[in-house]
C-alpha cells in the first residue's frame, strides 16, 4: 500500500528541515572561542576571550560576562549569565541585543549611571560609581576609574570623561583581576597594588598606545597582563617594550 503525506505534513517537514539547516549554519558560523585557565586554591577560573572588550569568566559554577557585544558572536548560543558587568554606555560595550539573550531571572547586571539611563527595560540592575564595592556571588566587585587624560574628540571633549565609565577589580578566590575598561594610564591605575591579572586596552585613538600600556604595567606590575580591545595596535610592540620586565607575564589572545 502506498503511503501519502498530506500538504500540512509536508509543510511541517519542510519547516523542520529549514529550521535545522538555519540552526546548523548558525552554529557553524559561530566563532570558536578560546579559553585560558587560571588556577586558584579552591578551583579554576576559566577566562574566555570573545573579542573586542568582551570576556567571560567561569568560576564555581557561576558565569560572568564583561561587556557582551553582539557584533562578535551569537550570545543566545552561550550559557546564561549569573553576573554581567558593563563598563560604560558606548554601544560596543552597552549592547542590549547581546545582553538580553544572556538573562535569566536571577541575573545581576552591574552598570554605570549613564548605562542605566538607556537600559530601562533591564531589571535587577545595580549602578556602581567609581570607588563603590559590592560582594556578589562570593565575588568582591570594585568599580574603578576609567577615563582619558589625552585622547579627545574633535570638539575637545575626552572620549571617556572622568566619572562616566568604570573599570572593575574582581576578587575571586583571592585572585585580584583588573578589567580596565576604556581608559588611559591614569594615576589611579599606576597606583594599583597586588594585581594578579590585568586586562589593559590599547584601542586607538580611544584608549592607550602600547607605550601607555607598558608605562602602566611597569608601574603596578600585574603578574599576568592581557592586552585587550586592541584594534590595530601592535601587540608585538608591547611585548618588546616589556621584554626586560620578567615579573610581568604577557598573554596574547585575539581581542581586536
Amino acid at each position: 500500500m502506498k503511503k501519502y503525506i498530506t500538504c500540512s505534513k509536508i509543510k511541517v517537514m519542510v519547516y523542520l528541515v529549514l529550521s535545522l539547516t538555519i540552526m546548523t549554519n548558525k552554529m557553524m558560523a559561530q566563532k570558536e572561542l578560546v579559553t585560558d585557565v587560571i588556577k586558584t586554591k579552591k578551583g579554576n577560573i576559566e577566562i574566555t576571550f570573545v573579542g573586542h572588550s568582551s570576556l567571560i569568566f567561569k568560576y564555581g559554577g557561576k558565569v560572568i560576562y564583561i561587556d557582551p557585544f553582539s557584533a562578535l558572536t551569537d550570545y543566545s548560543l552561550l550559557p546564561k549569565a549569573d553576573l554581567i558587568l558593563i563598563t560604560h554606555h558606548h554601544p560596543d560595550h552597552m549592547d542590549l541585543k547581546a545582553i538580553k539573550p544572556l538573562l535569566k531571572e536571577s541575573t545581576i547586571i552591574i552598570l554605570t549611571q549613564k548605562c542605566k539611563e538607556s537600559a530601562d527595560s533591564l531589571s535587577n540592575t545595580i549602578v556602581m560609581k567609581n570607588g563603590d564595592k559590592q560582594k556578589l556571588l562570593n565575588i568582591i566587585v570594585e568599580a574603578f576609574p576609567a577615563y582619558n587624560l589625552v585622547n579627545k574628540r574633535e570638539n575637545g571633549e575626552f572620549f571617556h570623561p572622568k566619572g562616566e565609565g568604570n573599570g572593575y577589580i574582581l576578587i575571586i578566590d583571592g585572585k585580584r583581576i583588573y578589567i580596565a575598561g576604556d581608559t588611559e594610564n591614569t594615576p589611579e591605575m599606576k597606583a594599583l597594588k597586588n594585581i594578579d591579572i590585568a586586562f589593559l586596552p590599547m584601542n586607538l585613538p580611544y584608549t592607550m598606545t602600547p607605550e601607555m600600556v607598558a608605562d602602566a604595567a611597569k608601574a603596578f606590575k600585574p603578574k599576568i597582563l592581557y592586552p585587550y580591545h586592541y584594534g590595530e595596535s601592535s601587540t608585538q610592540k608591547l611585548i618588546d617594550l616589556l621584554r626586560n620586565d620578567e615579573e610581568i607575564e604577557i598573554h596574547i589572545q585575539e581581542m581586536k
